[in-house]
């Protein structure tokens, strides 16, 4: 090994305690329900309902998360080849997604579609961009504040440091947001109070390693977003694949999509553990508590 090499492994490995030491937040999570949902991506709250999206799916929940609709065919209505739906959000009564096609780790047709929240039907599409550098779309999220949508990749490149924007309300490519540090492997993206909020999926799961939750707060130019670690996911049924995540406003409470039980190469699964025939997909409700230890729903 070279000199130049270590001088770089070393620096790798004090960047990654850095960003794994929890940062201070304004409040804890403490694990209040588990509910087993229909997709494997993304979630949502708006009005009382829950939105979960899977691959190629969209189910809506009621405030006891049961199903009241359904979409299996959300892929009607494109011009462009489309096969996989990311993390998801929703604002005034719109469901906005992260579409793409997605084969083997690598994501093309890239774009910003918005659904209606009743129906689930394709409404609109935002101008597709080419030329942004982004190479993958794992998760969406709507910040009504700035007028903004965000869009994560998960390649683990260059192109995954960025968060991408666009104008919430003419669908224009705002530019891109570079992450420090950055995080890897996103899944997921939430916007909180003028805070993002990202998943990465960046536990082992052989290792029964968890995935983190990662707070980025913005600069006021807008151009960076200063990087922390949220929390650690050690309180999950079973280490598996970290994925969307929503706050439920109307509610005090923070929402977390996890798959379990299926192996995962490339970002596709391949193949179960141990004990399971199929892949169990569960939204783990949070309480959100302020540092003085009142719950924010109260």
């Amino acid at each position: 090994m070279n000199k130049r090499t270590f001088m770089l492994i070393c620096l790798m490995a004090l960047l990654f305690s850095w960003i794994c030491c929890e940062a201070e937040s304004a409040f804890r999570y403490e694990l209040a329900e588990v509910h087993s949902v229909a997709g494997r991506q993304g979630v949502c709250a708006e009005g009382g309902y829950y939105f979960v999206s899977g691959s190629g799916t969209l189910t809506k929940y009621d405030g006891n998360w049961m199903p009241v609709a359904e979409n299996r065919e959300p892929f009607e209505g494109y011009t462009l080849e489309v096969n996989h739906i990311g993390d998801i959000d929703v604002y005034n009564n719109e469901l906005y997604l992260g579409v793409e096609y997605f084969m083997d780790g690598e994501g093309k047709n890239i774009q910003v579609a918005v659904y209606d929240s009743d129906t689930l039907k394709l409404k609109r599409v935002f101008p597709f961009r080419s030329d942004t550098g982004q190479m993958e779309c794992s998760g969406i999220t709507v910040d009504p504040d700035s007028r903004t949508v965000y869009m994560t990749s998960w390649i683990a490149d260059e192109s995954s440091e960025y968060l991408y924007m666009y104008d919430l309300d003419t669908g224009d490519y705002r530019g891109k947001m570079r992450m420090q540090p950055a995080p890897r492997w996103l899944q997921g993206i939430a916007c909180d109070e003028g805070k993002l909020y990202v998943t990465g999926d960046d536990g082992d799961a052989e290792r029964d390693e968890p995935d983190h939750l990662y707070r980025v707060e913005i600069s006021e130019d807008g151009q960076t977003g200063s990087v922390s670690l949220e929390k650690t996911f050690d309180d999950v049924v079973r280490q598996g694949e970290i994925e969307g995540l929503s706050f439920d406003k109307e509610n005090g409470r923070f929402l977390l999509l996890y798959n379990r039980g299926a192996r995962i190469v490339a970002g596709m699964p391949t193949g179960f553990y141990e004990g399971y025939d199929e892949e169990i997909h569960e939204v783990f409700v949070y309480d959100m508590v302020r540092s003085d230890g009142v719950p924010i729903s109260e």
